[in-house]
């Protein structure tokens, strides 16, 4: 019997990913999609291997979800919606945070009403540990969180609210801290394709070199490939701890300078940057690296895909 996985936030960058991982690796599955927004991608070319419905839900629609789950009955919820960009979050703060924070409490109190057995996959992120000093690198799961963005405190919402729920009724709820995942159909609102789409944009320009502006270029991040995060996913969905949670990271630490030199070099131009003060956010964490120590230890996951390789994908669709 083919298991059942419930997906929110199914239209965008990450869900996409997860369906090619299961399609690419013959894990066939019946797929309920739930999101606000119709997907872009053609769902017909996983037809073969993968039973695919789709519902427009609003997931502030605790009814209407609990109706889904009801009907659908999943084994499994990977859950991916929420509003991501912490810059937006600066810039609509309220909606940000009752936006990521109500649509999982919805999400979490349906399933518990419906059938509480269905394992979670809450998907966080690495903006919850806030600023660290050098020797807190690199950052493991027990490090105490720190968030300094109002995304970053919804996350926090969201993985207590988790664990409460663990706790209290016994639920299969698993949890992320994702750090920062790039890869090929990211939209250029984020930070690594917008780079890349103004650097080739010099390049079809007929120039061989121009400027592009750009906020702090000195912090420093830990980039994971999109496609060996959503391996991750599916292997902590099948075998993570409930009530844990789980960096997923390279380990690897990328100043953002370094990465628009990369992509400069791979496209063939020289790129010199300047800062818009309106890119740069208010108390913006200056270096993020974490370790992946727990969930390699558990599962036997690992990062594989090298940055310049992703780099390279990413140039080539764009090109």
């Amino acid at each position: 019997m083919m298991k059942r996985i419930a997906i929110t936030g199914f239209s965008g960058f990450v869900a996409g990913h997860f369906l090619d991982y299961l399609y690419e690796n013959d894990i066939p599955c019946e797929i309920l999609g739930l999101d606000r927004a119709t997907p872009k991608i053609d769902l017909a070319k996983y037809a073969d291997k993968l039973n695919i419905r789709f519902s427009v839900i609003d997931l502030m629609d605790k009814e209407a979800l609990k109706s889904a789950f009801a009907t659908f009955r999943p084994d499994y919820c990977l859950h991916l919606a929420a509003f991501s960009s912490v810059a937006y979050s600066w810039k609509y703060p309220s909606e940000s945070f009752t936006n990521n924070s109500n649509i999982f409490l919805n999400l979490i109190d349906a399933i518990r009403e419906t059938d509480a057995s269905c394992r979670v996959l809450s998907v966080g992120s690495s903006e919850e540990y806030g600023n660290v000093s050098r020797s807190e690198l690199p950052l493991k799961e027990s490090q105490r969180v720190n968030p300094v963005s109002p995304y970053a405190v919804a996350r926090v919402s969201q993985e207590l609210m988790s664990k409460v729920y663990v706790k209290a009724y016994g639920m299969n709820v698993i949890m992320t801290r994702s750090f920062n995942h790039i890869g090929p159909r990211q939209d250029d609102r984020f930070v690594i394709p917008s780079f890349i789409k103004r650097i080739i944009d010099i390049k079809k320009s007929g120039r061989s070199e121009g400027e592009i502006e750009t906020g702090d270029t000195s912090i420093i991040r830990d980039f994971v490939d999109v496609r060996d995060v959503v391996r991750a996913y599916y292997m902590l969905l099948k075998s993570g701890t409930p009530g844990e949670i789980y960096n997923i990271c390279s380990g690897n630490a990328y100043r953002l300078s370094d990465i628009i030199d990369s992509i400069a070099t791979q496209v063939g131009v020289q790129v010199t940057t300047k800062v818009n003060p309106e890119f740069v956010r208010p108390d913006d964490n200056k270096e993020i690296v974490g370790s992946a120590y727990k969930i390699e230890s558990e599962l036997g996951w690992k990062p594989v895909i090298d940055i310049k390789d992703t780099l390279r994908d990413m140039i080539a669709e764009r090109s």
